[in-house]
Protein backbone atom coordinates (compact mmCIF):
# COMPACT_ATOMS: atom_id res chain seq x y z
CA UNK A 1 0.00 0.00 0.00
CA UNK A 2 1.57 3.54 -0.74
CA UNK A 3 2.13 5.97 2.02
CA UNK A 4 -0.59 9.01 1.41
CA UNK A 5 1.25 12.43 0.68
CA UNK A 6 -1.20 15.93 1.12
CA UNK A 7 0.09 18.93 -0.72
CA UNK A 8 -2.31 22.10 0.30
CA UNK A 9 -2.75 24.64 -2.53
CA UNK A 10 -3.05 28.90 -1.55
CA UNK A 11 -5.77 30.55 -3.48
CA UNK A 12 -3.02 33.21 -4.69
CA UNK A 13 -5.13 34.05 -7.99
CA UNK A 14 -2.64 34.25 -11.07
CA UNK A 15 0.44 31.82 -11.06
CA UNK A 16 3.93 32.52 -12.49
CA UNK A 17 6.16 29.81 -14.26
CA UNK A 18 8.20 30.17 -10.82
CA UNK A 19 5.07 28.82 -8.84
CA UNK A 20 5.06 25.74 -11.95
CA UNK A 21 8.32 24.86 -11.71
CA UNK A 22 9.00 25.52 -8.01
CA UNK A 23 5.95 23.85 -6.30
CA UNK A 24 3.47 22.65 -8.87
CA UNK A 25 5.48 20.45 -11.11
CA UNK A 26 7.01 18.73 -8.00
CA UNK A 27 3.96 18.43 -6.19
CA UNK A 28 2.31 16.91 -9.11
CA UNK A 29 4.82 14.18 -9.42
CA UNK A 30 4.39 12.60 -6.07
CA UNK A 31 1.71 10.91 -7.64
CA UNK A 32 3.96 8.40 -9.22
CA UNK A 33 4.88 7.39 -5.90
CA UNK A 34 2.17 8.35 -3.20
CA UNK A 35 -1.37 7.77 -2.66
CA UNK A 36 -1.97 12.11 -3.52
CA UNK A 37 -3.94 13.68 -2.32
CA UNK A 38 -4.42 18.04 -2.98
CA UNK A 39 -6.51 20.72 -1.84
CA UNK A 40 -7.22 24.52 -2.00
CA UNK A 41 -7.41 25.91 1.15
CA UNK A 42 -9.89 28.76 0.85
CA UNK A 43 -10.45 28.53 4.47
CA UNK A 44 -6.85 29.73 4.88
CA UNK A 45 -7.14 32.65 2.03
CA UNK A 46 -9.85 33.79 4.57
CA UNK A 47 -7.38 35.39 6.33
CA UNK A 48 -6.49 37.58 4.17
CA UNK A 49 -9.32 37.70 1.45
CA UNK A 50 -12.46 39.59 2.65
CA UNK A 51 -13.90 40.27 -0.93
CA UNK A 52 -16.63 36.81 -1.56
CA UNK A 53 -16.06 37.34 -5.29
CA UNK A 54 -12.19 37.46 -5.33
CA UNK A 55 -11.73 35.16 -2.89
CA UNK A 56 -14.00 32.54 -5.34
CA UNK A 57 -12.24 33.93 -8.62
CA UNK A 58 -9.07 33.26 -6.91
CA UNK A 59 -9.88 29.50 -5.65
CA UNK A 60 -11.39 29.11 -9.07
CA UNK A 61 -7.91 30.05 -10.96
CA UNK A 62 -5.56 27.89 -8.68
CA UNK A 63 -7.88 25.01 -9.57
CA UNK A 64 -8.06 24.99 -12.77
CA UNK A 65 -4.05 25.93 -13.21
CA UNK A 66 -3.19 23.10 -11.24
CA UNK A 67 -5.29 20.84 -13.54
CA UNK A 68 -4.30 22.49 -16.58
CA UNK A 69 -0.57 21.65 -15.31
CA UNK A 70 -1.58 17.96 -15.63
CA UNK A 71 -3.22 17.08 -12.35
CA UNK A 72 -5.50 14.40 -12.87
CA UNK A 73 -8.87 13.81 -10.83
CA UNK A 74 -9.32 10.03 -11.92
CA UNK A 75 -5.59 9.62 -10.32
CA UNK A 76 -5.75 11.45 -7.02
CA UNK A 77 -7.97 13.55 -4.90
CA UNK A 78 -8.32 16.89 -5.58
CA UNK A 79 -10.62 18.92 -3.01
CA UNK A 80 -11.64 22.29 -2.06
CA UNK A 81 -10.91 22.61 1.53
CA UNK A 82 -14.33 24.07 3.10
CA UNK A 83 -16.31 21.32 1.06
CA UNK A 84 -14.79 19.48 3.87
CA UNK A 85 -16.65 19.94 7.43
CA UNK A 86 -15.13 17.22 9.44
CA UNK A 87 -11.72 19.15 8.80
CA UNK A 88 -13.05 21.87 11.07
CA UNK A 89 -14.57 19.82 13.87
CA UNK A 90 -11.13 18.31 14.01
CA UNK A 91 -9.49 21.74 13.91
CA UNK A 92 -11.48 22.34 17.43
CA UNK A 93 -10.59 19.33 19.26
CA UNK A 94 -6.98 19.76 18.13
CA UNK A 95 -6.87 23.28 19.65
CA UNK A 96 -7.87 21.41 22.83
CA UNK A 97 -4.44 19.91 22.90
CA UNK A 98 -2.12 23.05 21.37
CA UNK A 99 -0.33 24.95 23.59
CA UNK A 100 -0.78 29.13 22.88
CA UNK A 101 2.88 28.87 23.37
CA UNK A 102 3.49 26.97 20.44
CA UNK A 103 1.30 29.48 18.74
CA UNK A 104 3.22 32.33 19.69
CA UNK A 105 6.33 30.95 18.04
CA UNK A 106 4.69 30.31 14.69
CA UNK A 107 6.49 31.97 12.08
CA UNK A 108 3.48 33.71 10.35
CA UNK A 109 2.71 35.13 13.64
CA UNK A 110 5.79 36.35 14.66
CA UNK A 111 6.57 38.32 11.57
CA UNK A 112 3.15 39.94 11.55
CA UNK A 113 4.15 41.25 15.14
CA UNK A 114 7.74 42.04 14.25
CA UNK A 115 6.53 44.21 11.08
CA UNK A 116 4.11 46.07 13.54
CA UNK A 117 6.65 46.68 16.14
CA UNK A 118 8.60 48.11 13.53
CA UNK A 119 6.04 50.62 12.58
CA UNK A 120 5.64 51.44 16.36
CA UNK A 121 2.36 49.91 16.38
CA UNK A 122 0.56 47.66 18.79
CA UNK A 123 2.15 44.35 18.30
CA UNK A 124 -1.27 42.44 17.78
CA UNK A 125 -2.23 45.10 15.21
CA UNK A 126 -4.10 43.44 12.37
CA UNK A 127 -3.44 40.28 13.39
CA UNK A 128 -6.80 38.18 13.58
CA UNK A 129 -7.41 34.59 15.76
CA UNK A 130 -7.76 33.07 11.79
CA UNK A 131 -3.71 33.84 11.28
CA UNK A 132 -2.61 33.38 14.63
CA UNK A 133 -4.36 29.64 15.23
CA UNK A 134 -3.43 29.22 11.04
CA UNK A 135 -1.05 25.72 12.27
CA UNK A 136 -4.25 24.29 14.17
CA UNK A 137 -5.92 24.09 10.96
CA UNK A 138 -3.12 22.75 8.65
CA UNK A 139 -2.58 20.49 11.25
CA UNK A 140 -6.13 19.26 11.22
CA UNK A 141 -5.56 19.70 7.37
CA UNK A 142 -2.86 16.98 7.35
CA UNK A 143 -4.23 14.49 10.04
CA UNK A 144 -7.56 14.49 8.73
CA UNK A 145 -6.36 12.11 6.01
CA UNK A 146 -3.94 10.21 8.01
CA UNK A 147 -1.56 11.99 5.48
CA UNK A 148 1.93 9.81 5.80
CA UNK A 149 4.09 12.73 3.94
CA UNK A 150 3.49 16.44 3.47
CA UNK A 151 5.98 17.87 0.38
CA UNK A 152 7.42 21.22 1.83
CA UNK A 153 10.17 23.84 0.93
CA UNK A 154 12.81 23.93 4.42
CA UNK A 155 10.95 27.63 4.98
CA UNK A 156 7.92 25.43 5.91
CA UNK A 157 8.88 22.70 8.12
CA UNK A 158 7.58 24.53 10.62
CA UNK A 159 4.45 23.84 10.02
CA UNK A 160 4.79 19.80 10.26
CA UNK A 161 6.56 20.02 13.33
CA UNK A 162 3.98 21.37 14.86
CA UNK A 163 1.41 18.77 13.45
CA UNK A 164 3.62 16.22 14.85
CA UNK A 165 3.79 18.26 18.15
CA UNK A 166 -0.36 18.39 18.14
CA UNK A 167 -0.66 15.24 17.03
CA UNK A 168 1.74 13.31 19.46
CA UNK A 169 0.00 15.37 22.44
CA UNK A 170 -3.58 13.79 21.71
CA UNK A 171 -1.67 9.95 21.44
CA UNK A 172 0.04 10.50 24.67
CA UNK A 173 -2.97 11.71 26.55
CA UNK A 174 -5.47 9.26 25.42
CA UNK A 175 -1.93 6.09 25.17
CA UNK A 176 -2.45 5.34 22.00
CA UNK A 177 -1.90 5.99 18.31
CA UNK A 178 -5.47 7.63 17.81
CA UNK A 179 -3.86 10.02 15.35
CA UNK A 180 -1.27 9.70 12.75
CA UNK A 181 1.51 11.40 12.95
CA UNK A 182 2.91 13.24 9.31
CA UNK A 183 6.87 13.84 8.38
CA UNK A 184 8.07 16.05 6.37
CA UNK A 185 9.29 15.51 2.57
CA UNK A 186 11.66 18.54 2.18
CA UNK A 187 11.91 18.96 -1.83
CA UNK A 188 15.75 19.45 -2.26
CA UNK A 189 15.53 19.52 -6.11
CA UNK A 190 13.11 22.31 -6.36
CA UNK A 191 13.91 24.66 -8.78
CA UNK A 192 14.83 28.06 -7.82
CA UNK A 193 13.06 30.53 -10.72
CA UNK A 194 15.12 33.91 -11.51
CA UNK A 195 12.66 36.42 -11.91
CA UNK A 196 12.76 39.56 -14.80
CA UNK A 197 15.54 41.11 -11.92
CA UNK A 198 17.59 38.09 -11.23
CA UNK A 199 16.22 37.60 -7.40
CA UNK A 200 13.74 34.84 -6.98
CA UNK A 201 10.15 35.21 -9.07
CA UNK A 202 7.91 36.38 -6.51
CA UNK A 203 5.14 38.14 -6.98
CA UNK A 204 5.92 40.53 -3.84
CA UNK A 205 9.06 41.96 -5.96
CA UNK A 206 7.10 42.06 -9.51
CA UNK A 207 9.34 40.15 -11.14
CA UNK A 208 7.24 37.56 -12.50
CA UNK A 209 6.20 35.51 -15.93
CA UNK A 210 2.80 34.63 -15.45
CA UNK A 211 2.36 30.81 -16.49
CA UNK A 212 -1.11 31.57 -18.20
CA UNK A 213 -0.54 34.78 -19.99
CA UNK A 214 -1.58 35.27 -23.62
CA UNK A 215 1.30 34.75 -26.69
CA UNK A 216 1.78 38.54 -26.81
CA UNK A 217 1.77 39.27 -22.95
CA UNK A 218 4.54 36.50 -22.61
CA UNK A 219 6.59 37.89 -25.19
CA UNK A 220 6.95 41.08 -24.14
CA UNK A 221 7.53 39.70 -20.48
CA UNK A 222 10.18 37.97 -21.53
CA UNK A 223 11.60 41.19 -23.44
CA UNK A 224 11.72 42.93 -19.78
CA UNK A 225 14.07 40.80 -18.77
CA UNK A 226 17.14 42.81 -17.39
CA UNK A 227 20.58 42.10 -18.68
CA UNK A 228 23.80 43.73 -18.78
CA UNK A 229 25.24 46.37 -21.23
CA UNK A 230 27.41 43.58 -23.23
CA UNK A 231 27.32 44.24 -26.96
CA UNK A 232 26.39 41.36 -29.62
CA UNK A 233 29.63 40.43 -30.91
CA UNK A 234 30.91 39.91 -27.26
CA UNK A 235 31.13 36.51 -25.49
CA UNK A 236 28.83 35.82 -23.17
CA UNK A 237 28.53 33.74 -19.93
CA UNK A 238 25.05 31.40 -19.89
CA UNK A 239 25.81 30.36 -16.36
CA UNK A 240 25.15 34.38 -14.79
CA UNK A 241 22.18 35.00 -16.93
CA UNK A 242 18.92 34.48 -15.39
CA UNK A 243 17.61 34.43 -19.52
CA UNK A 244 19.70 31.39 -20.02
CA UNK A 245 18.58 29.66 -16.79
CA UNK A 246 14.95 30.10 -17.08
CA UNK A 247 15.71 28.74 -21.02
CA UNK A 248 16.93 25.09 -18.81
CA UNK A 249 13.72 24.96 -17.44
CA UNK A 250 12.09 24.51 -20.96
CA UNK A 251 14.45 23.56 -22.86
CA UNK A 252 16.17 19.82 -23.63
CA UNK A 253 19.68 18.85 -23.24
CA UNK A 254 20.48 19.55 -26.91
CA UNK A 255 18.86 23.00 -27.03
CA UNK A 256 20.80 23.78 -23.71
CA UNK A 257 24.10 22.75 -25.27
CA UNK A 258 23.16 24.79 -28.52
CA UNK A 259 22.55 28.00 -26.94
CA UNK A 260 25.24 27.85 -24.41
CA UNK A 261 27.48 27.34 -27.10
CA UNK A 262 26.09 30.99 -29.04
CA UNK A 263 26.36 32.61 -25.67
CA UNK A 264 30.26 31.60 -25.30
CA UNK A 265 31.04 32.23 -29.31
CA UNK A 266 29.83 35.69 -29.72
CA UNK A 267 27.38 37.23 -32.37
CA UNK A 268 24.53 36.93 -29.91
CA UNK A 269 22.76 39.94 -28.37
CA UNK A 270 20.28 39.34 -25.39
CA UNK A 271 17.35 40.42 -27.98
CA UNK A 272 18.22 36.84 -29.48
CA UNK A 273 18.75 35.38 -26.00
CA UNK A 274 15.11 36.77 -25.38
CA UNK A 275 13.81 35.05 -28.37
CA UNK A 276 15.19 31.80 -28.04
CA UNK A 277 13.56 31.45 -24.71
CA UNK A 278 10.48 32.46 -25.51
CA UNK A 279 10.43 30.01 -28.09
CA UNK A 280 11.02 27.55 -25.79
CA UNK A 281 8.90 28.49 -22.76
CA UNK A 282 5.69 29.10 -25.76
CA UNK A 283 6.19 25.84 -27.33
CA UNK A 284 5.29 24.46 -23.35
CA UNK A 285 2.82 27.02 -22.09
CA UNK A 286 0.98 27.53 -25.11
CA UNK A 287 -0.98 24.23 -24.19
CA UNK A 288 -1.06 24.35 -21.00
CA UNK A 289 -2.87 28.34 -21.94
CA UNK A 290 -5.05 26.69 -23.95
CA UNK A 291 -6.77 24.11 -21.04
CA UNK A 292 -6.77 26.43 -18.52
CA UNK A 293 -8.82 29.09 -20.92
CA UNK A 294 -10.99 26.25 -21.68
CA UNK A 295 -11.39 24.95 -17.90
CA UNK A 296 -12.32 28.92 -16.83
CA UNK A 297 -14.66 29.13 -19.77
CA UNK A 298 -16.83 25.56 -18.00
CA UNK A 299 -17.51 26.69 -14.04
CA UNK A 300 -20.03 24.29 -13.71
CA UNK A 301 -17.67 21.50 -14.70
CA UNK A 302 -14.79 22.85 -12.50
CA UNK A 303 -17.25 22.85 -9.60
CA UNK A 304 -17.93 18.82 -10.61
CA UNK A 305 -14.67 17.90 -10.42
CA UNK A 306 -13.69 19.45 -7.00
CA UNK A 307 -17.34 17.98 -5.70
CA UNK A 308 -16.20 14.65 -6.73
CA UNK A 309 -13.24 15.54 -5.08
CA UNK A 310 -14.95 16.66 -1.60
CA UNK A 311 -16.99 13.36 -1.90
CA UNK A 312 -14.05 11.04 -2.19
CA UNK A 313 -12.51 13.06 1.04
CA UNK A 314 -14.95 13.66 3.07
CA UNK A 315 -14.91 9.82 4.43
CA UNK A 316 -11.74 9.15 5.10
CA UNK A 317 -11.79 12.85 7.22
CA UNK A 318 -14.84 11.43 8.97
CA UNK A 319 -12.66 7.86 9.68
CA UNK A 320 -10.38 9.89 11.17
CA UNK A 321 -12.73 12.25 13.40
CA UNK A 322 -14.44 9.37 14.61
CA UNK A 323 -11.34 7.80 16.04
CA UNK A 324 -10.87 10.80 17.70
CA UNK A 325 -14.51 11.62 19.10
CA UNK A 326 -14.40 7.59 20.41
CA UNK A 327 -11.08 8.15 22.38
CA UNK A 328 -12.28 11.52 23.39
CA UNK A 329 -15.11 10.78 25.02
CA UNK A 330 -17.41 12.82 22.95
CA UNK A 331 -20.48 10.90 22.48
CA UNK A 332 -23.07 12.77 20.08
CA UNK A 333 -23.53 12.03 16.73
CA UNK A 334 -21.34 13.43 14.27
CA UNK A 335 -22.90 14.70 11.19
Amino acid sequence: MKEISLTGIKPTGDLHIGNYFGAIRPALELAATYDARYFIADYHGLNTMKSPEELRTATRQVAAGWLAAGLDPEKVIFYRQSSIPEIFELSTMLAAFTAKGLMNRAHAYKDAVQKNRERGEDPDAGVNVGLFTYPVLMAADIIAFDSDVVPVGKDQVQHIEMAQDIAGSVNANYGGAILKVPRAVIQENVALVPGLDGRKMSKSYDNTVPLFAPEAALRKTIMRIATNSQAVDEPKDPETSQIFQLYQLFADKAEQEALAARYRSGGMGWGHAKEALFAVADRTLAPMRERYRAILEDIPALERILALGAEKARPLAAGTLARFRKAAGVDGPSS
